[in-house]
């Protein structure tokens, strides 16, 4: 079953949320300053990712930036 990416920014907290997939319950976990991955406690596999203070992070479009995330996507 293939699962889209859903993006929530929420401006006045300036939290930038994706979800893969519907959103759910999930414990987070910081992986760098203010970057943190979403784990289902039961499946224990990633769900999401949230930025804090995205705003700063991405000030604008011409500054590239990385997000220090590693994944792998597997073709099934």
């Amino acid at each position: 079953m293939e699962k889209g990416l859903r993006f929530s920014f929420d401006k006045e907290a300036d939290i930038l949320d994706i979800s893969i997939g519907k959103p759910k319950k999930a414990i987070s976990r910081e992986v760098k300053d203010d970057f943190f991955v979403r784990i289902d406690p039961k499946t224990r596999k990633v769900v999401g990712f949230s930025i804090l203070n995205f705003e700063k992070w991405f000030k604008s479009e011409k500054d590239e930036k990385l997000v220090p995330i590693r994944a792998e996507f597997l073709l099934g």
